[in-house]
């Protein structure tokens, strides 16, 4: 009997995925920033008595340092994530790879498929990609592949759903 080698999957994500990566964290970044602004406003104009006076003098540079923050992040982590996600439909599993830090690596059989879903938010149409999330009966749930070219996505929906009818056992 042989056993399946763990290997890292062979396809990248689109390279437009970066761009709706760092949009969102833009976006994010931008919200908590103003949040954090309005915050220390507050602290600092209205002359509220029970915050501590080093917290008012320091209020300002909080949405500073967490701007700063959240661009360096933005510049840095879509790259990343680029480089580590990858993906795979081979003939009877779907391998797929992600995380920056910590990996998650999935094999999915194909013959488990129970829904195939193909997905694009505003942004990831904006930017041509797609969202392909492969479901099973699985107590982990399901296997996400994020940032597909949208016509790809797409194709290999329809191609897996085909693809698990005929390979679908009696067991599931």
């Amino acid at each position: 009997m042989t056993t399946a080698r763990l290997r890292p999957p062979e396809r990248r994500v689109s390279g437009r995925a970066v761009g709706v990566w760092t949009v969102r964290l833009l976006m994010g970044g931008v919200f908590v920033t103003l949040m954090l602004s309005v915050a220390a406003w507050a602290v600092t104009s209205l002359g509220w008595g029970w915050p501590s006076p080093w917290v008012r003098e320091y209020a300002p540079f909080v949405p500073l340092v967490y701007g700063t923050y959240a661009l360096a992040r933005a510049a840095i982590v879509p790259s990343w994530r680029y480089r580590v996600h990858r993906w795979e439909i081979a003939e009877d599993v779907i391998y797929t790879r992600a995380g920056w830090v910590s990996r998650t690596w999935q094999l999915v059989p194909v013959n488990r498929l129970q829904t195939v879903d193909h997905t694009q938010g505003w942004l990831e149409r904006l930017f041509g990609v797609a969202t392909l999330e492969v479901q099973t009966a699985s107590y982990a749930g399901s296997s996400t592949i994020e940032g597909l070219d949208a016509e790809e996505a797409r194709g290999l929906s329809e191609e897996l759903a085909v693809r698990a009818g005929a390979l679908r056992d009696d067991a599931t």
